[in-house]
């Protein structure tokens, strides 16, 4: 089995410039080259049969995605509506400033295989392709964002998948988003 990251997920991950909420000490190659050669601790059934989560410990000092919002804390969410990418619309999401979080357990890597990639007009020559990466405490998924998966919902040509929406997944995902949120330095 092969993977390869996909443009999308190597701005996202490895941008430009580095930041405290992405990957850390390690390339984008490097990262791509460990996912090759190391086996993953588990692989976890992802939202949909094309999709596939391999569990790794984390080898970098890369952090947690997520934070618990508490009343101590929650003064420093911040929201704003934002696009992943210059061809989607915005959406609503918010995220914690001025938050020091600890450094995840695990990384999470999310695989598309090669032919939903190519539904969505990403070409690889591998088997699987990253489109992201959780950084968790615990090597468990954490729930999609309930706007993630109603871009799946629309469809590839608002930047998703064509996954129908699953109302009781969308509901355990409103149930963990209510109470955590993502963080930037």
């Amino acid at each position: 089995m092969s993977i390869v990251l996909t443009p999308f997920a190597r701005t996202r991950l490895f941008p430009r410039n580095a930041r405290r909420n992405t990957i850390r000490d390690c390339t984008a190659e490097e990262f791509e080259r460990r996912l090759n050669d190391d086996a993953p601790l588990k692989v976890l059934d992802g939202y949909a049969p094309f999709c596939k989560l391999h569990v790794h410990r984390n080898w970098t000092s890369t952090r947690c995605l997520t934070a618990p919002i508490t009343e101590a804390n929650r003064h420093l969410l911040r929201s704003a509506y934002e696009a992943r990418s210059p061809a989607e619309l915005p959406v609503l999401v918010r995220w914690f400033e001025g938050l020091d979080v600890p450094v995840a357990n695990y990384l999470l890597v999310i695989l598309y295989d090669r032919e939903q990639l190519a539904r969505e007009d990403t070409s690889i020559e591998a088997d699987w392709g990253v489109v992201g990466c959780l950084y968790t405490e615990l090597p468990e998924e954490i729930p999609m964002a309930p706007i993630t998966m109603m871009r799946n919902a629309l469809g590839v040509e608002e930047g998703g998948s064509g996954v129908p929406l699953d109302p009781e997944a969308y509901r355990r995902s409103v149930a963990f988003w209510e109470q955590n949120a993502n963080w930037r330095p």
